[in-house]
């Protein structure tokens, strides 16, 4: 997927860029988010929000973990749409699947880890995003799925 300059800036692009360069993390392209999105176009755009948000609000948060956190936040790698018995829950269960996979595959720090498990609350309502880090990410996931839910 070709990286788009419009959000976010080089030092993002370069970040996204190196993730996405990753043979597991490009997989996600293989899979379908909401409409006619693919999990990689959907985290990516997550991405480039997040950064965003903390640019024009001047919250001051770690970039490089923001990205990093947000691109990976749905990296579990499975059609959550297929009725395999194994995506039961998706919407509690992803999170913990996601943060196991970028922790085996590109390995991630502890604030990428709370960005990843606590990006679905409150559905989780036990993993409440302790970082700024993670609350930004938490409001653009949720604007962007329902963009991109509303475009279908």
């Amino acid at each position: 997927m070709a990286i788009r300059k419009d959000r976010g800036g080089a030092a993002v692009d370069d970040i996204l860029r190196g993730l996405e360069a990753n043979e597991m993390v490009s997989k996600m392209e293989d899979y379908v988010q909401h409409g006619h999105t693919s999990t990689l176009e959907h985290c990516e755009r997550v991405a480039r929000m997040s950064c965003a948000i903390d640019r024009r609000l001047h919250l001051g948060s770690d970039t490089a973990a923001l990205a990093r956190g947000a691109l990976l936040h749905d990296f579990y790698l499975y059609d959550w749409h297929d009725r395999d018995p194994s995506h039961r829950l998706h919407g509690f269960r992803h999170p913990a699947r996601a943060a196991a996979n970028a922790e085996r595959c590109v390995g991630i720090g502890e604030k990428e880890r709370q960005i990843i498990l606590s990006h679905m609350w409150p559905l989780t309502i036990t993993k409440i995003p302790r970082c700024r880090e993670a609350w930004i990410v938490c409001l653009a996931d949720k604007w962007c799925s329902l963009v991109e839910t509303l475009r279908r």
